[in-house]
């Protein structure tokens, strides 16, 4: 296959961004498309010149770090799936391709295609656990959990952080991340005792850098693990009834 890409070069958070034309021949329809820049970056190393950053670590949609955006849609056309699981024969021989970061207010440039997600980190440090003050945790098995509520908390946990649906979502916001980790801990006994502090607290955080959620659905369309918004929902109701329990307390 021989292609070619548009590529979002910026060199810092402060210098001025630009799409800078690359081509990239003898693609095999087999490459991922992480694998394809790849082959890219070793013919600009060839040339000496400065190669495209991009992010990537396990290279099998797990980390959640290789996002960007693909012809303006969140990890590419191919839906359920990571940027590092899209194949290359999802594109046709000639194509022209346009590949430039996740765009969002809370989401900073760092270099080319990499971008700062350290918003989403905040969301979770603010309550995205379970306080185990001493001792370690006891054996899971002694807690009997129903399968139907087991699964619903696996769906949620599978959100891999990758801030795809900040990127599509026309309002930068961070509901369906934010709700996913907020639910998969809720739906657990384990998380009950916080299961209200917790959504206070990932909430606000959340609101200090994104966007409002209007549901759009953009979000659930281009997430690579299909995440639900039905977990919004749930995540509404419980921040409801935290703000009404702290209303009769205080």
């Amino acid at each position: 296959m021989n292609l070619t890409l548009h590529v979002w070069r910026q060199k810092s958070s402060t210098a001025e961004g630009r799409f800078v034309d690359y081509t990239a021949n003898d693609i095999s329809p087999d490459a991922s498309f992480l694998e394809m820049l790849d082959v890219v970056n070793e013919q600009l190393i060839e040339k000496g010149e400065d190669t495209i950053h991009f992010e990537h670590d396990c290279r099998e949609g797990i980390c959640g770090s290789c996002g960007m955006m693909i012809n303006g849609i969140a990890h590419g056309p191919l839906g359920g799936t990571a940027t590092c699981q899209l194949h290359m024969r999802q594109f046709n021989d000639g194509d022209e391709i346009w590949v430039e970061p996740f765009r969002a207010r809370a989401f900073p440039v760092i270099k080319d295609l990499i971008i700062d997600r350290s918003p989403l980190d905040e969301i979770i440090q603010a309550g995205g656990f379970i306080s185990v003050n001493t001792g370690s945790a006891i054996e899971a098995n002694t807690i009997p959990i129903p399968k139907v509520v087991q699964e619903r908390a696996m769906d949620a946990a599978e959100c891999i952080e990758c801030g795809a649906c900040v990127a599509q979502c026309p309002n930068g916001a961070a509901q369906l991340f934010t709700s996913a980790k907020v639910s998969h801990l809720g739906l657990l006994p384990q998380g009950q005792p916080e299961r209200y502090d917790r959504v206070l607290r990932m909430v606000e955080v959340m609101e200090e850098h994104f966007g409002s959620c209007t549901m759009y659905g953009e979000c659930e369309a281009v997430c690579p693990k299909e995440i639900s918004i039905d977990f919004i929902a749930r995540m509404n109701r419980d921040y409801i009834v935290a703000r009404f329990k702290n209303r009769k307390a205080g």
